[in-house]
């Protein structure tokens, strides 16, 4: 390749970004030009390639209008974002890219050759008909200068959406984003292998939340350690956008990473982080195995947390109040098939009887 293109791939690939692409029709060079220089697998995290009618639907859930068009070019990059959010490593800025283009063919061509190749990330859609290296290279924030032969008036107006936090919110609350992440840690020097996670309420966040994720985090040293809060309740009605954000600023406070996610369930949430390890209680553990929580049917329960299972995913168990009764993982009856799915955590290295529910009463919150 020219000089000039492997310098932005190399730019891209040492940017610390990671990127899902969807390409519908094109752009197959530059796609080569992306894998074939080394740094690839670190910013590269999957490609599609839906040729056909039926594999678009499949992967944006409905059929375009139009399939070279700028609104599918912004549909493949918000699904890209999406997957991406899911496979990315963590503390790293993720994006997703859609590309769609009307080009040559061996049938005959009726209307312009025209392409449209859209990225998304956490604050921003840009949609262009720029070559594909050099959006990406934008969206990593790098420069890139490209030599083309394509004439200035045939390059239409580049549109670039920004989105607030509260438009970033209300995205989650609505199901368009999958997750929001705040990192408020230090910056870490280590690569991790997966997420550690400690999902909640935390209304309010307290000493018990911290201590319990700093021993999950001594037992687990592999997981990138943060909390998880769900905008989206099962039995109540979703958290407001200022209430979110005046329980994000507790973990502001605090210096830990927080995810705001909309799946309240853990088997969504394992969809959702695949691979992860989740810090329950064992009040918790006892209703994930309880067959009435899957309209009483045991094989349901067993099939649902099989599949949790398959996607890597592990719990790490701190000892509760179980109806009045303090109770660790030993004491519940766990499945022959899940049990090593569930991981102790000694009550020696952790038990602190404190909730929430008590502090908000205490404070009269």
């Amino acid at each position: 390749m020219e000089a000039w293109v492997r310098a932005v791939v190399e730019a891209i690939h040492s940017s610390r970004a990671q990127a899902v692409i969807y390409l519908a029709g094109g752009a197959s060079q530059a796609l080569g030009w992306l894998l074939s220089v080394p740094g690839a697998s670190g910013s590269v995290l999957e490609v599609v390639v839906p040729y056909s009618r039926a594999s678009m639907a499949q992967l944006l859930g409905k059929l375009p209008l139009q399939f070279t068009s700028k609104q599918a070019a912004e549909d493949m990059a918000l699904a890209a974002f999406n997957r991406a959010l899911k496979l990315s490593g963590p503390g790293l800025q993720v994006m997703g890219v859609g590309f769609t283009g009307s080009l040559a063919s061996s049938r005959p061509k009726h209307g312009d050759h025209r392409f449209y190749v859209s990225t998304r990330t956490q604050n921003r859609l840009r949609t262009s008909h720029v070559t594909l290296s050099k959006a990406i290279a934008d969206a990593c924030r790098v420069s890139a200068t490209i030599q083309s032969d394509v004439q200035e008036p045939e390059i239409p107006k580049e549109s670039v959406e920004q989105f607030d936090e509260d438009q970033e919110l209300q995205q989650v609350i609505d199901g368009q984003v999958c997750m929001k992440v705040y990192h408020f840690a230090d910056p870490m020097e280590k690569n991790f292998d997966r997420k550690l996670i400690l999902p909640g309420s935390f209304n309010p966040l307290h000493d018990g939340h911290l201590r319990l994720l700093e021993v999950a985090s001594s037992m687990c040293d592999d997981g990138f350690p943060c909390f998880e809060i769900s905008a989206i309740n099962a039995d109540k009605p979703s958290l407001s956008i200022a209430e979110i954000k005046r329980r994000v600023e507790q973990f502001r406070k605090a210096g830990k990473n927080v995810i705001i996610s909309n799946q309240p369930y853990f088997y969504k949430k394992a969809e959702l982080f695949p691979g992860s390890a989740f810090i329950i209680g064992a009040d918790t553990a006892a209703r994930l195995v309880n067959p009435k929580y899957y309209g009483g049917d045991y094989n349901r329960m067993l099939e649902i947390l099989l599949e949790c299972k398959s996607t890597g995913t592990t719990f790490l168990v701190g000892g509760r109040e179980i109806e009045g009764v303090f109770k660790v993982l030993e004491d519940l009856n766990i499945p022959t098939e899940l049990k090593d799915m569930f991981i102790s955590i000694p009550e020696e290295k952790f038990r602190i009887d404190i909730s929430s529910t008590e502090l908000r009463k205490s404070q009269r919150l």
